[in-house]
């Protein structure tokens, strides 16, 4: 299953009198960093769809019940003339992403607020590849699990899943779906199925590094959480 196919699955069943919930992203990078915001399965886009993050300082964005969506990270950003990241790039022209999608490779966090039952489902997915770090913490109900991708994955990519830079610095790291578009490492056509499409050794790269995040289409049993009626801390380079 890919992260799209993902998403429809945890679009919520609307549950009367849902919470919505509050996101405070935080960029501890040694640089700023523009966050990005999609919403999906014909959810409404949130009042923010991109915005400057500089190092140590945070943002918060209200998010309401029954949204479903991703965040994600823009590094390596151009501020002169129309704007373009080097990661995670809306092809917008400007910081805003207007409802288009980043860039491959990105470090995904995707939600759903107050979906079945009026649960957050949340995971860090790493499907779409790497770009950087990110963990997500649920704030005010201690029972709630965090997630995470806290490695620097982009120091052990495999040279042909590696993005550069001009000057030949790792950027960026594709998933072996991205780069070969084979279906073993796609999860589709004859391997459309979690028996049929196990982890491969690429995927297993990504596993290793970040255990409690998507490597593969099918990684649900140890990356997906849920949560009820709290806020959420993310955290970029935690």
């Amino acid at each position: 299953m890919d992260i799209k196919g993902r998403l429809l699955l945890l679009l919520p069943l609307f549950i009367s009198g849902a919470l919505s919930a509050n996101f405070t992203f935080t960029n501890k990078c040694p640089y700023t960093v523009w966050p990005a915001t999609l919403a999906g399965g014909g959810k409404s886009q949130l009042s923010l769809t991109g915005f400057e993050l500089t190092t140590s300082s945070s943002s918060s964005l209200s998010v309401p019940a029954g949204w479903s969506g991703r965040f994600w990270a823009r590094t390596f950003c151009s501020t002169a003339g129309n704007f373009r990241c080097n990661t995670g790039d809306c092809s917008s022209g400007q910081v805003t992403c207007n409802g288009a999608g980043g860039a491959i490779p990105s470090t995904l966090v995707e939600f759903t607020v107050g979906g079945n039952g009026g649960l957050d489902f949340y995971d860090v997915s790493l499907v779409d590849g790497f770009n950087i770090p990110v963990s997500v913490t649920p704030q005010g109900d201690s029972s709630c699990n965090s997630t995470s991708c806290v490695a620097n994955i982009n120091s052990i990519c495999p040279h042909e899943l590696s993005v550069v830079d001009p000057n030949g610095a790792i950027i960026g790291c594709k998933s072996a779906c991205n780069t070969f578009g084979d279906p073993k490492y796609c999860c589709t056509g004859d391997y459309g199925s979690p028996v049929t499409c196990p982890p491969t050794n690429y995927s297993m790269i990504f596993k290793n590094k970040c255990p409690l995040a998507y490597s593969y289409a099918y990684d649900d049993k140890t990356s997906l959480f849920t949560c009820m009626g709290a806020n959420y801390l993310i955290i970029f380079c935690p």
